[in-house]
């Protein structure tokens, strides 16, 4: 398990767009890949659990990646989201 903390910089937080993209990219990896936010515990790769965590613009959020691709699976969706998930 590999894990990484990173603020959430891009202006609509983990609204349904960036959290579409994100789900989408974490779903091309086999390690399980979640999240933590305050008390909360989220599946990267359900849209649904991304949206109720309630993320908005300067959240820190900790990443956590599981399985045979782990730490290509972190540096990856930490790039994309400091990157804005691209779609700034």
């Amino acid at each position: 398990m590999v894990s990484k903390k990173v603020v959430v910089t891009n202006e609509e937080g983990l609204h349904l767009r960036p959290a579409g993209v994100l789900c989408k990219e974490a779903l091309k990896f086999i390690s399980s890949v979640h999240f933590t936010f305050g008390n909360k515990n989220c599946n990267a790769k359900s849209v649904l659990n991304v949206l109720s965590a309630g993320v908005k613009k300067g959240d820190e959020i900790e990443m956590i990646c599981e399985g045979a691709d782990e730490a290509h699976a972190l540096d990856y969706l930490v790039t994309l989201i400091q990157d804005k998930f691209d779609i700034e």
